[in-house]
């Protein structure tokens, strides 16, 4: 598996070494015939089924020269179109047909993730690479594909406005204009970090409240996250927006297994070093002088309705011995086969840091660095 930053507004949260588990929820050249997909081709998500769905969809509506002209604009002028919204503005009879197929792939896309229908409108359409802005004039039809999950894509499918399926070279940029469908990565993850921390919390497993408490009567010591780091990866152009997170757990002061969130909505881009300056580890949760932090992707298929009742089930599960132990290997050796879709996306992990860790830390996947250093924060 590849890291993939190639969302603009890439979120990173610190989680726990938990959630790693339970984080995955739930096709001929342009100039010929169409042609099935490679038969190896990984297994699509019930959110890249959805996509598929309306990329076709909005492909066949661009027959409607008016309606077409619409999208350009929208297209043009943001990195993300809103698709509902769009469509309920759309004066063109093409327009206003997507409706339906746009509402209901909301619909089942929130379900597959885990969210209420109170999380609004996901599906989003962007201009596959800045190369094509220029190409993309009014009387050009773009063709239309779903955003891929999938790291190691080799292939592309995309729908042209008969409906007509087209495999694109994964690797290498189209010359004609292409609309990618995706979702809202960022609006998803805010809803579903919601959904977990209500879940931690009912559980007795969520440390920000214990850290709160503790924290009142005097200052505590934090480690600071200076710098961070991730490899360079090629990846597919068409690859949709993904959402980075880390996770961060230990020990609590009671003995159970506590878990602590941090978003980390600077990481833009790998192969670019950051500097925060943001608290990574608020040692105050924690009863021994070890946490593990582990970093991950979201590529948009996490149901996290799954995700928190798979990290209370599993931390409920792990106690105190006397001593610190690493809780990384047990949770994903604990979590089944039938959890994973597509690839996890694990980008990579750091064991044991402690209240003095300094300095620059290696990932053990040799996927990315920090710089940490202890900090302590007063009371005021």
């Amino acid at each position: 598996m590849s890291t993939r930053f190639t969302r603009r507004h890439a979120t990173a949260l610190a989680l726990s070494a938990v959630t790693v588990a339970a984080l995955q929820g739930v096709a001929s050249p342009m100039a010929g015939a169409s042609q099935p997909g490679p038969p190896d081709a990984a297994p699509v998500s019930a959110v890249g089924r959805v996509e598929d769905r309306t990329a076709r969809a909005v492909a066949t509506s661009l027959d409607d020269r008016r309606w077409r002209a619409q999208i350009r604009s929208a297209a043009l002028t943001s990195d993300q179109v809103d698709l509902s919204a769009l469509t309920d503005r759309a004066a063109a009879p093409a327009g206003q047909a997507l409706r339906k197929t746009v509402a209901e792939g909301d619909r089942r896309i929130a379900a597959a993730k885990g969210l209420g229908a109170e999380t609004g409108s996901l599906l989003r359409l962007r201009l596959a690479a800045d190369s094509m802005r220029g190409s993309l004039t009014a009387d050009t039809v773009p063709l239309v594909a779903a955003a891929t999950a999938d790291d190691g894509a080799e292939t592309i499918t995309a729908y042209d406005s008969r409906g007509r399926a087209h495999t694109l070279d994964a690797r290498k940029t189209p010359d004609r204009p292409v609309y990618v469908v995706d979702i809202d990565v960022t609006k998803a993850m805010t809803a579903g970090l919601g959904v977990v921390d209500k879940e931690l919390t009912k559980r007795g497993l969520s440390a920000a409240g214990i850290s709160r408490d503790r924290a009142a009567a005097a200052g505590f010591w934090t480690s600071r996250l200076d710098a961070v780091h991730l490899s360079d990866d090629e990846e597919p152009w068409v690859s949709g927006d993904a959402e980075i997170f880390s996770i961060v757990s230990g020990f609590g002061h009671d003995g159970a297994v506590r878990v602590d969130t941090v978003t980390l909505p600077y990481l833009d881009n790998d192969g670019t070093t950051y500097y925060p300056n943001q608290v990574l580890v608020n040692w105050s949760s924690y009863k021994y002088n070890l946490a593990d932090v582990v970093m991950m992707e979201d590529d948009g298929d996490t149901n996290y309705q799954a995700l928190a009742k798979a990290i209370a089930d599993v931390l409920l599960t792990i106690t105190d011995q006397g001593a610190y132990i690493p809780l990384v290997n047990a949770i994903l050796d604990a979590i089944p086969a039938s959890w994973w879709t597509n690839d996890p996306d694990y980008v990579d992990s750091w064991y044991t840091l402690g209240k003095d860790t300094s300095g620059r830390v290696n990932g053990a996947r040799g996927n990315g660095w920090m710089t940490i250093s202890p900090y302590y924060v007063d009371q005021l």
